[in-house]
């Protein structure tokens, strides 16, 4: 009998640093493939999801709705309720031998809660990291949830180890993500880029640079004037710039009004705004770039691997394991310039493999349809 592996998927990100697992689970004959979609994956807003599954030949198997907008804490709490009362209904009904969650995001959290009360075992990807924000104890509390764990590097692993989980079940395969960036050629090209989002045309032909800062869920009230920063840096330099819209996490209203009363009262006519593109765009646009700015995860782990600069603003990445490609600034636009100019005078870097290992995916996937599975945990001196 096949093994039903039920995989979550909750934002963009999760599916795009997914695509290679799915691609293997779903190909693997001992497995049979079940997919959840919920949070921010099933709104428009912030990216179809939906319509990528269909367009790369994968089945939604339950869609959740679950996410409560508001932009504030109290609407990241109440959606991982609904989350957990949701997730519980969801999985009841399909019946998964394992539960497949990634990272540290709120609305995780409520599945492994779920799965866990179901007595279903719980299988982690990235746990072990340490980052800035609400998400590192998220991420912590998803690895006590879970029963398998994936981490991406070997320091993260002996971490999950050190919070008393079995070393058996702790494996580290590299992180699947940069397994699909270093078997694929992708390519953004201008007439695309300049087909979606809004504001001015850029020329990708040229230099220019990407911006992906999020909200800090424990900045809230500040994280206006932070996003203020980096527009006035950027502002400056006039370098032609893709600025990826903020995530859904508390305090994205702040940096959405920010970029909004920016764009009214100041010229960008060199920045062009995206919400959401789909990952092989995304990588083919990280590889041309002459540095990408902000806060974002693919700063730490992508970059690394395509050599993309980076000047990484801020605390939402703190902890996390660095290749030589970034450089750490402050919510300050003196210093922000200042190390964009210095990044694109220093220019390229070579490949790092400090998260990167071939053969990821399919680790990922022989290892969910053969180990041995069970329910009850115990804590491991």
């Amino acid at each position: 009998m096949k093994r039903k592996i039920c995989f979550v998927i909750t934002s963009k990100i999760h599916y795009s640093r997914s695509k290679l697992i799915l691609e293997e689970l779903k190909k693997n004959k001992n497995i049979e493939l079940q997919i959840v979609v919920g949070g921010s994956a099933i709104l428009e807003h912030y990216g179809d999801v939906l319509s990528l599954m269909e367009g790369d030949g994968f089945k939604c198997d339950a869609k959740i709705a679950m996410t409560l907008e508001g932009g504030d804490s109290l609407a990241m709490a109440k959606t991982a309720g609904i989350g957990l009362s949701e997730f519980s209904t969801v999985f009841d009904n399909l019946k998964p031998d394992v539960v497949v969650v990634r990272a540290d995001r709120y609305e995780v959290l409520s599945a492994a809660t779920a799965a866990a009360y179901l007595n279903i075992p719980v299988a982690h990807i990235e746990g072990g990291d340490i980052t800035g924000t609400i998400d590192e104890s998220v991420r912590h509390a998803v690895t006590k949830l879970a029963h398998i764990h994936f981490t991406t590097n070997d320091i993260s692993r002996n971490r999950v180890i050190k919070m008393g989980e079995n070393s058996d079940y702790v494996f580290n395969f590299g992180a699947a993500e940069l397994e699909m960036v270093a078997l694929n050629d992708f390519e953004a090209t201008n007439e695309y880029i300049n087909y979606i989002g809004v504001g001015s045309e850029v020329d990708i032909d040229k230099s220019y640079l990407m911006v992906s800062q999020h909200p800090v869920t424990t900045e809230i009230g500040q994280n206006r004037r932070n996003i203020e920063e980096t527009l006035e840096a950027i502002h400056e330099l006039k370098i032609p710039t893709v600025w990826f819209w903020p995530n859904i996490d508390a305090g994205t209203s702040e940096v959405a009004k920010g970029i909004r009363a920016f764009r009214e009262n100041r010229n960008l006519d060199h920045v062009r705004f995206i919400k959401y593109i789909p990952p092989e765009e995304y990588i083919g646009l990280l590889k041309k770039a002459s540095v990408l700015v902000g806060n974002s995860s693919s700063g730490i782990k992508e970059s690394s691997y395509t050599g993309t600069p980076v000047v990484n603003i801020g605390t939402r990445q703190d902890g996390r394991m660095r290749a030589e490609n970034i450089v750490d600034v402050g919510y300050n636009k003196k210093e922000i310039k200042e190390a964009i100019e210095k990044q694109i005078a220093k220019g390229k870097n070579e490949a790092s493999n400090l998260y990167y290992q071939p053969g990821t995916a399919k680790n990922i996937a022989d290892t969910l349809a053969n180990i041995k599975l069970y329910t009850q945990k115990s804590f491991k001196e």
